[in-house]
């Protein structure tokens, strides 16, 4: 052997500098696993609260998605409305059906009245709903009052007694008010 290793005090080699001097831990490794767990911790907490932010996230833009897609149309269906209304005041211009009515006449109101029914129908498989207020509570939400006048017998003061035009709505939400003559007290 050479005169190196057989020192007190010479450098370890490399098969003796990889082996543990002991196999005791070192006096701080408690208070380095502690450290490391509260980082862990630290770290999980984060994790934890990204992965939520991401959630809220997702859901947020699929209710925008979805609010998007149901309500998209809602421009064209305010004009689509106002012709729907137009249809009726054209139906309610033309005179009642009576005996020794023209027969022209009678075809006419009977082609209007089928262009609307099918005209409604698809408005109503399209989301499109129309509401008749009359003898309902006024709802300042859904109804424009254009007049008040003296409640008739038996009708509650606040009630709807006629409606110039239905309320339009779009999947449920309010596409036009209904213009609504509304019952005041009584005398």
């Amino acid at each position: 052997m050479s005169e190196q290793h057989t020192e007190a005090g010479a450098a370890p080699t490399g098969a003796e500098a990889a082996a543990p001097a002991s196999d005791l831990p070192p006096p701080n490794a408690e208070a380095a696993a502690a450290a490391l767990a509260d980082e862990l911790n630290a770290m999980r907490d984060k994790w934890l609260r990204a992965e939520a932010e991401m959630q809220n996230l997702r859901a947020r833009h699929k209710r925008e998605l979805d609010d998007a897609r149901a309500y998209a149309v809602t421009k064209f269906a305010r004009d689509v409305v106002e012709a729907a209304d137009n249809l009726r005041r054209g139906l309610d211009a033309l005179p009642p059906a009576g005996e020794g009515e023209d027969p022209v006449v009678g075809k006419i109101r009977g082609g209007i009245e089928g262009v609307e029914r099918a005209f409604l129908g698809i408005l109503e498989r399209n989301g499109i709903a129309r509401e008749d207020p009359a003898g309902k509570p006024f709802d300042p939400e859904r109804h424009q009052a254009m007049a008040e006048q003296p409640a008739p017998e038996g009708v509650a003061p606040g009630t709807v007694v006629t409606a110039w035009t239905p309320a339009w709505t779009l999947n449920g939400r309010l596409l036009k008010p209904a213009m609504v003559v509304v019952a005041g007290k009584a005398g």
